[in-house]
């Protein structure tokens, strides 16, 4: 008998959740067990569920996917999370699956785009795009094994190019769209890609590394 995967889904957009929670349900082996709206909701939830799927939209008010997906692996290892996003996802593939995901979806996707990469997991195998493939994803992991990148992703980048230049947290939340809160996880982040503790030395080795204008982002 076919196990049937519980299914938690976490997106600020309650009918994009309505509508993905209805695609999975056509589906016997699938069976969503929450909807959630707020990452401290959808983590607590996750906690005490331990479902076999999660799907996390990458934007959230409270910040990009990253740091609610360290925690989640964290309390619950054996969850698959799937990161749904508007972004180039090959840009946030390294910094993903680093962290624990198990794969990257454009919210642009078929429901049976979805299902494909789904039902890849239930295998064990990951799906990946072809024009991944076409636009060179094989340097960007290449790149990444011998430490010489960051793996910051677009919003940290800009993040500390405005700390750089002087603008207050408070502002650079404004220009973001995310609370204050949302910029010290950020920061957090950011500190331990960068290799270091204090806020004079990320601006410092993040300022550096703009000057001599090497691909340590990707």
């Amino acid at each position: 008998m076919t196990k049937v995967w519980r299914v938690v889904i976490i997106d600020s957009h309650p009918t994009s959740m309505l509508g993905t929670k209805l695609i999975l349900e056509e589906r016997e082996e699938l069976k969503v067990i929450g909807t959630n709206s707020t990452w401290d909701e959808g983590l607590m939830f996750v906690m005490e569920q331990q479902p076999e799927l999660v799907l996390l939209d990458y934007q959230m008010p409270e910040g990009t996917a990253e740091v609610l997906l360290e925690k989640m692996k964290q309390l619950s290892p054996k969850s698959h999370i799937i990161i749904l996003t508007d972004t180039d996802g090959i840009k946030l593939l390294h910094s993903v699956m680093s962290l624990g995901g198990s794969g990257i979806l454009s919210k642009q996707a078929s429901a049976a785009q979805l299902m494909l990469m789904i039902d890849g997991l239930r295998a064990g195998l990951a799906t990946l795009p072809m024009d991944w493939l076409k636009k060179g994803i094989w340097q960007v992991q290449l790149a990444g094994a011998d430490g010489g990148l960051y793996h910051l992703t677009e919003t940290e980048i800009f993040i500390m190019e405005r700390i750089v230049q002087g603008i207050t947290y408070d502002k650079i939340a404004t220009e973001i769209s995310v609370s204050r809160r949302s910029i010290d996880n950020y920061l957090r982040k950011i500190y331990v890609k960068l290799g270091v503790s204090t806020r004079a030395q990320a601006i410092e080795k993040f300022a550096l590394t703009a000057r001599q204008k090497s691909p340590v982002f990707n």
